[in-house]
C-alpha cells in the first residue's frame, strides 16, 4: 500500500470511529407555535426568544448536557396542534413544551401532553379553559398546564372597565371571531360592561379569514341605539380590516375601536395603515419596553436578532420567561425527568423579566397586570395610556 493510500485509510478509520463514538447528550425544549400563516410572524418571534434563552443556558453551562430548542409549526390550527403534540410526546428527549400561541390550539394539545405526561407552559394562550379543563371529570393525567400570561377574564374585564370609567362609554357593539380566544375575550368584556350598567347594543360573530365587513359595519353605523364603539375579540388581520372599513364608512372619533392583545402587533399597521391610528388595544402585563426588569432581555434580543422582521413581538418576553421558568424547574428536579419537572413547576417562584412568577392550583400565573395601549400609526408604536 502506498503512503498516500495508507494516509487515506487512516483518515477514513478516524472518521468512522468518530462517527460511531458516543454523541453528546441533548435535551429538547419543544416550541409549539404557528411558524407559518397569518400568525407566523408572532410565532417566529417566540421561537427566537426561546432559542436565545437556550443559547444563554448552554453558554453558561447550566446543565451537564446540551439544550436544544425544537420548533414545531402548529399553523394556529387545532387539528395540526394535536398532530404536533403527538409528535412531541413521542420524542423522549423533550422534557417540556413552550406553547401553544392560540387558545384554540392549546386546549386540545394539552390533553395530549397530559397523557405523556409532559409539561406545557404557554406564553400566550389566554382563554381560561386552557387550564380550567384540568378540573373536568374526563381529564386524563396530572395537572401539567401552566402559563405565564393573565387570562381573558382579566383582560376582557379590564377593557370593559376602561371603556366605561375612563372613556365614559355606555353603549357598545360586540364583535368576535368565534374562536376560543376571541369569543372568550368578548364574553368577559360583556359581563363586566353590563355589570357596570353599560349596554351591549348588538353582538355578532365573524369568521377568521373573512375580508368584507362593510355590510356588518353599515348595520352598526345605522343602529338607532347609536353605539359609541366596537369591542372586538380576535386577531390583528380581522381587526385591521375592520378598522380600515370602519374609517371608510365614516366611523371615526369619537366612535372607538377596542380590542385585545391578539390585535396589538405591528401587523395591524400592515393591514389597516393609517386607519389603525387611535385604536385602543390591551395587552397582558406591561409592554416590554416599559419594564425595567426586562432591559437586559431587550438589549440582548436586539443584539442577537438584527434581521428584517426580527424586531420584538408582543409575546416574545413571555416566551423567554417561560423558558427560564422551565430551566429553574429542571435545576431543582436534578434531572430532565418529565414527571419531576412538572412537580417542580408547581412550586415555581421565579423572579425575572416579568417580575415574580408563581402559579395557582390550575397553573395560572398570579400576575394579573393588564395595560391599555393606543395605536400610533405614524411610527407604528403602541404607547401606554397613562
Amino acid at each position: 500500500m502506498t503512503s498516500i493510500f495508507r494516509f487515506a485509510a487512516a483518515v477514513t478509520a478516524i472518521v468512522f470511529v468518530a462517527a460511531c463514538g458516543p454523541k453528546e447528550k441533548s435535551v429538547k425544549i419543544a416550541v409549539a407555535v404557528p411558524l407559518t400563516g397569518d400568525m407566523g410572524t408572532e410565532g417566529q418571534g417566540l421561537r427566537r426568544a426561546v432559542e436565545m434563552a437556550v443559547e444563554e443556558a448552554n453558554a453558561a453551562k447550566r446543565f451537564p448536557y446540551k439544550l436544544v430548542a425544537a420548533p414545531y409549526d402548529d399553523r394556529a390550527d387545532p387539528k395540526e396542534a394535536v398532530n404536533v403534540a403527538n409528535l412531541i410526546i413521542s420524542d423522549p428527549r423533550v422534557v417540556a413544551v413552550i406553547g401553544h400561541y392560540n387558545s384554540g390550539s392549546a386546549i386540545p394539545a394539552a390533553k395530549v401532553y397530559a397523557r405523556a405526561p409532559v409539561a406545557m407552559v404557554s406564553p400566550a394562550a389566554t382563554n381560561p379553559e386552557v387550564t380550567a379543563q384540568q378540573n373536568s371529570k374526563d381529564w386524563f393525567g396530572p395537572r401539567m398546564v401552566f402559563r405565564v400570561v393573565p387570562t381573558d377574564d382579566v383582560q376582557g374585564s379590564y377593557a370593559a372597565t376602561f371603556a366605561y370609567t375612563r372613556l365614559g362609554l355606555r353603549r357598545m357593539t360586540l364583535l368576535h371571531d368565534k374562536t376560543p380566544y376571541g369569543q372568550g375575550l368578548a364574553e368577559q368584556f360583556q359581563k363586566t360592561f353590563l355589570r357596570l350598567s353599560g349596554k351591549i347594543v348588538s353582538e355578532d360573530g365573524i369568521s377568521v379569514g373573512d375580508k368584507d365587513f362593510k355590510a356588518l359595519l353599515t348595520k352598526i353605523k345605522s343602529d338607532v341605539s347609536k353605539p359609541q364603539g366596537i369591542y372586538f375579540g380576535g386577531l390583528y388581520t380581522e381587526a385591521g380590516l375592520l378598522l380600515k372599513q370602519m374609517r371608510e364608512l365614516g366611523l371615526n372619533d369619537p366612535f372607538v375601536f377596542i380590542s385585545g392583545d391578539g390585535a396589538k402587533t405591528s401587523g395591524i399597521f400592515d393591514v389597516a395603515g393609517d386607519s389603525a391610528d387611535g385604536a385602543y388595544l390591551s395587552i397582558v402585563g406591561v409592554p416590554v419596553e416599559e419594564l425595567p426588569s426586562a432591559k437586559a432581555f431587550v438589549d440582548s434580543y436586539k443584539k442577537r436578532w438584527t434581521g428584517s422582521g426580527e424586531e420584538l413581538k408582543p409575546f416574545d418576553h413571555f416566551g423567554y420567561e417561560a423558558a427560564q421558568v422551565i430551566f429553574a424547574a429542571m435545576e431543582r428536579a436534578g434531572s430532565p425527568d418529565r414527571v419531576k419537572v412538572i412537580a417542580e413547576l408547581k412550586k415555581t417562584k421565579y423572579t425575572g423579566v416579568l417580575g415574580t412568577t408563581t402559579f395557582d392550583d390550575k397553573g395560572d400565573t398570579l400576575n394579573k397586570i393588564v395595560t391599555m395601549t393606543r395605536a400610533h400609526a405614524q411610527d407604528h408604536t403602541f404607547p401606554s395610556v397613562k
